[in-house]
């Protein structure tokens, strides 16, 4: 076993959210303890409250406290939260994961999703990673610097604005080039500049300039409908998707199902300076302290996370955790045996995720 030394501290701010979080956060946790054992990482972790757990302390799902000390930490590791059943949001229901990404600047939304030996539903090996601008959009809880992007003139006309920046789609689509250079380099532009002719044309218009920097990668652009059908045809031939906020965020959850279940996917956000690790799936109240829901997502998040700092800091005991916790995550899924039920197995959560830190150790 290598030796590593000299690493600094690396403090992660916990914030388990709602419904599964808890359980799906301490599985996690299990599973980080055994990597900083092995790899001497000197985690220090902080916890607080979100969602419904803040909201019936504080009256706010999302307190300014929280916020901030988001700010100082080096990471942070985000549990799935029940946004959908927040109050009103002038009556304290803060979506935490659009306030994160929008006041830390979390513009780049990392999504991998890959085919694993037995698991999938794809004939062919997929392995791909979406790379989705998650600040504006059609997103209307983030587009305005004051109010809604979505209103209602009359009682029975609802309209949305969406809202495409050439700064965003710039240093999205430099993201994804620079990530393409590391993996098969090839980057996909995902549209509807047929019809969004101004919005997705400008972000045409970015992507198209980013490829001109990266001439060693192949640059092709497909409209979001052919794509949604070309993601299941032939999901082999495409490795960094590159999208706005809401095509990239429904066909990330596609191409997790296509790998097996979005109990699968891991996720990061990830800024210039700060990063989160996220699982990818909702919240799940209906399962909520059963034992029965798969960490896999959200531990592979983390290990997204400790690889993120690692490149960071250029540190190998970070890198080497997070290749260590994919590793043996791929090597427990591989058995029927070790799988979750969601999967065909008969591990809880708990039990899962005691498997591969034990791997991991």
């Amino acid at each position: 076993m290598p030796a590593y030394a000299g690493n600094e501290v690396t403090r992660i701010l916990v914030l388990e959210g709602d419904g599964i979080g808890p359980e799906i956060t301490a599985a996690t946790l299990a599973v980080l303890a055994a990597a900083d054992r092995r790899f001497a990482l000197q985690l220090a972790l902080e916890r607080a409250d979100i969602g419904f757990a803040a909201y019936n302390a504080s009256g706010t799902t999302l307190p300014d406290a929280v916020l901030e000390r988001a700010r100082a930490v080096d990471g942070i590791l985000l549990g799935p939260i029940s946004h959908l059943d927040y109050p009103a949001r002038d009556r304290g229901g803060v979506n935490v994961s659009a306030a994160f990404r929008v006041k830390l600047d979390l513009y780049a939304n990392v999504r991998p999703a890959r085919s694993r030996p037995g698991i999938g539903r794809t004939r062919e090996a997929m392995d791909l990673v979406i790379m989705r601008e998650c600040t504006e959009g059609f997103y209307p809880d983030r587009n305005m610097f004051a109010g809604s992007g979505e209103f209602m003139p009359t009682p029975d006309i609802a309209m949305s604005l969406r809202k495409i920046t050439a700064h965003a789609c710039e240093r999205i689509a430099r993201r994804a080039f620079e990530l393409a250079m590391k993996r098969r380099r090839m980057v996909t532009a995902v549209h509807k500049a047929n019809n969004f002719i101004l919005t997705d044309g400008l972000f045409l218009r970015e992507a198209r300039k980013m490829a001109e920097q990266f001439p060693e990668v192949r640059y092709d652009e497909i409209i979001i409908d052919a794509m949604a059908a070309r993601l299941v045809r032939e999901p082999g031939r495409f490795d960094v998707v590159l999208a706005t906020n809401f095509y990239a965020d429904i066909l990330s959850d596609l191409a997790s199902e296509l790998s097996g279940s979005l109990g699968l996917a891991g996720s990061i956000n990830a800024g210039e300076t700060m990063c989160a690790a996220q699982a990818q799936h909702g919240s799940a109240p209906d399962i909520a302290g059963q034992d029965r829901a798969n960490p896999t997502s959200l531990i592979l998040s983390a290990a997204m996370l400790l690889e993120w700092l690692g490149e960071r800091r250029d540190d190998a005991a970070l890198r080497a955790a997070a290749h260590a916790i994919s590793t043996a995550v791929d090597s427990v899924l591989a058995d029927p045996a070790t799988r979750t039920a969601d999967l065909g197995g008969t591990l809880g959560t708990r039990a899962f995720a005691q498997v591969v830190a034990d791997r991991v150790g």
